[in-house]
């Protein structure tokens, strides 16, 4: 199974507990007029993460992020001047500062050479937490969430750890715009099945986890739930187990990474009669925006709505 995977590695290294949701703050929590940036009185402000009640003393101006969904999400809101170093997979936006910093395998000592006074990151792996922590650095885990509520609280989490309030808010309700009037949008009066591809092994998802959720809000039924070992959410498919539920759209999130197409498909065995290459229903996803839960969600679901309305013609 490929390292980046960002979803499916979070699952994979025990990740998967809910994010934090909300903030508390201190005497004043929220600046007096809704502005992108904080004034000194909006600090000090604790966020509930997935590491318990942090407290963020004044407002961060050395992020380090070593979770390419929330540096999506801090540049996203405005805090992408404040982000001073991001992890090697952070690929998104483009004029993030990329460096050799790792989210899989933390390195405190490096990770503090960086003189942040915020840190994020989605995994808790090797005690990094703690050995931030002890040397006086904030950290936020915000790990893999399960719902779109999740997400939406991580957004605002960051909003708040890091002044950036009103943008957050403005970025959430963005979200919730496009993505209710994508599912809104969509018909419904045909049930279609569909396999979410995370790889030519091929993994895939079951409707429990955070992307299966996303097709869930189409009424679509996911072959995968049916898998004879769930595997935490993550199920390993045989090529006789997809054949045998000829899914009616498949979506591969694993262009970039495994050259994946619906061409490529066709030729594994058992494949090639399958309805959705005979229809060309095969949708190539962007790996990234597949496996990642920040602003860039409600682009997939604009595109899994366009497939499920081209399907249902």
């Amino acid at each position: 199974m490929r390292p980046v995977r960002t979803a499916l590695a979070g699952v994979l290294l025990g990740a998967v507990a809910l994010a934090g949701c909300g903030q508390t703050a201190g005497t004043s929590a929220t600046p007096a007029a809704p502005t992108p940036a904080a004034s000194p009185a909006a600090f000090p402000v604790t966020v509930q993460a997935g590491n318990g009640a942090v407290t963020v003393p004044r407002r961060p101006e050395q992020i380090v992020s070593l979770s390419p969904s929330a540096t999506e999400s801090l540049f996203a809101l405005g805090a992408g001047p404040q982000v001073v170093a991001v992890d090697d997979q952070s690929t998104y936006p483009a004029e993030a500062p990329k460096t050799d910093l790792s989210g899989f395998k933390p390195n405190a000592e490096a990770i503090i050479a960086k003189k942040p006074d915020l840190v994020v990151l989605a995994n808790d792996v090797g005690g990094v937490v703690a050995a931030l922590s002890k040397v006086g650095i904030p950290v936020l885990l915000e790990p893999a969430p399960t719902k779109l509520d999740d997400g939406y609280d991580q957004i605002t989490d960051l909003g708040a750890a890091t002044g950036n309030v009103a943008k957050a808010a403005e970025v959430v309700a963005g979200m919730k715009s496009r993505i209710e009037a994508a599912t809104a949008d969509a018909p419904r009066d045909r049930e279609l099945t569909f396999l979410h591809e995370l790889d030519n092994t091929p993994y895939s998802v079951t409707s429990e986890t955070f992307i299966g959720q996303i097709y869930a809000l189409f009424g679509l039924t996911n072959i995968a739930d049916k898998a004879p070992d769930p595997a935490g959410g993550y199920p390993k498919l045989s090529s006789e187990f997809v054949a045998e539920a000829d899914p009616d759209l498949i979506f591969l999130a694993d262009t970039k990474c495994c050259g994946q197409s619906k061409e490529t498909l066709a030729k594994r065995p058992g494949w090639g009669g399958l309805t959705a290459i005979e229809k060309d229903q095969v949708i190539p996803l962007d790996d990234d925006v597949a496996s990642r839960w920040g602003p860039r969600v409600a682009d997939l679901v604009e595109v899994v709505g366009d497939a499920v309305t081209k399907a249902a013609r």
